[in-house]
C-alpha cells in the first residue's frame, strides 16, 4: 500500500488501490467534458461562450464544473483580463497539453469504431 509523505506525495501510486488519489484523477479524465474540453483547448485559449458554443449539448453549469476541476487540478489555467465586460480565457498547461494527446487517441478511436460497437 502507498504510504503518503510529509511532502503530500506518494512514493508509490496503484490506481487499482481504493485509497490512491489517482482515482479521483482518472474519474476527472474520463469524463466525457473534460475529453471534449481538453480537445477544444488544444485549438488555442477560449473564452467561456467559445466554448459552450463548440461542445454543443453542455450546460453552463457543467461546463463551469468541469473547467473549475481542470483548473484546480493543473490542467487549464484561467485567466482574467480587466475589461468591461470582464474577459475570461481557459487555455491548456503543460500538463493540460500532456493529457491532451491520449484524450485525442480516445476520441477518434470512438469515432472510428462507433459503427462496430454494440450499443444497447
Amino acid at each position: 500500500m502507498s504510504m503518503a509523505c510529509a511532502t503530500g506525495r506518494h512514493d508509490k501510486h496503484d490506481v487499482y488501490a481504493a485509497q490512491c488519489p489517482c482515482r479521483g484523477v482518472l474519474d476527472l479524465l474520463a469524463s466525457k467534458w473534460t475529453a471534449l474540453v481538453i480537445g477544444a483547448l488544444e485549438e488555442g485559449p477560449q473564452r467561456f461562450g467559445e466554448l459552450q458554443r463548440r461542445l454543443e449539448g453542455v450546460s453552463p453549469k457543467v461546463l463551469t464544473q468541469t473547467l473549475r476541476r481542470l483548473e484546480e487540478s493543473g490542467f487549464v489555467d484561467r485567466t482574467v483580463y480587466p475589461a468591461v465586460p470582464l474577459h475570461v480565457e481557459y487555455e491548456l498547461t503543460d500538463l493540460g497539453f500532456g493529457v491532451a494527446e491520449p484524450l485525442a487517441a480516445l476520441r477518434g478511436w470512438v469515432e472510428r469504431n462507433l459503427d462496430d460497437i454494440h450499443r444497447v
